[in-house]
């Protein structure tokens, strides 16, 4: 007898005694494939019809912003055909995320791939494209950023720097 007749009966011996020693409650039901079902498998994203729901932030990153800064639900958005960059934020705490309405701070996004640093336009009638008001819990927040020139494109990786306050790796949607 040959290596190879050996090795196919053992192979088929150790499949054999696998399905003869499973617990019987599980040789008792019939495949998944075969089972009726009253819910039908239905994509829990129906926009993508995908499962996956990525988080925003790595590791531990939107907790940090959910304590330290009071923050959360950070977005960055391409708008206006690509002529601003929309970034809002949820306040959880506002005495922590008082720094981030400060209308004495300059905010600033940056794009490391395409070496720009954008600024928020200042209008003539209508001020800076910012909300400084006191934040209040559970309000969601927004800046304008200019992003005349379209150098900052949907994809991108983002940095949002408002004082001390620094938001790194966010993706433009």
């Amino acid at each position: 007898m040959n290596y190879s007749a050996i090795l196919s009966s053992l192979l088929l011996c150790g499949v054999l005694s696998a399905q003869s020693t499973a617990p019987a409650s599980t040789s008792t039901q019939t495949s998944p494939a075969v089972q009726p079902s009253s819910t039908a498998a239905k994509p829990a994203n129906p926009a993508t019809g995908s499962h996956f729901h990525p988080d925003r932030f790595a590791g531990r990153a939107g907790t940090y912003y959910r304590l330290i800064w009071g923050v959360d639900e950070l977005s960055v958005k391409w708008a206006e055909s690509g002529e601003v960059i929309r970034f809002t934020y949820e306040v959880l705490d506002p005495a922590k995320a008082k720094e981030l309405n400060d209308k004495r701070i300059e905010p600033s996004l940056i794009d490391e791939r395409a070496h720009v640093k954008l600024v928020i336009p200042q209008m003539d009638k209508v001020g800076k494209l910012r909300q400084t008001t006191n934040p209040e819990s559970g309000k969601k927040y927004w800046m304008l950023f200019s992003n005349k020139g379209g150098y900052v494109k949907r994809g991108d990786r983002v940095t949002v720097v408002i004082g001390k306050f620094r938001a790194d790796g966010l993706v433009v949607d």
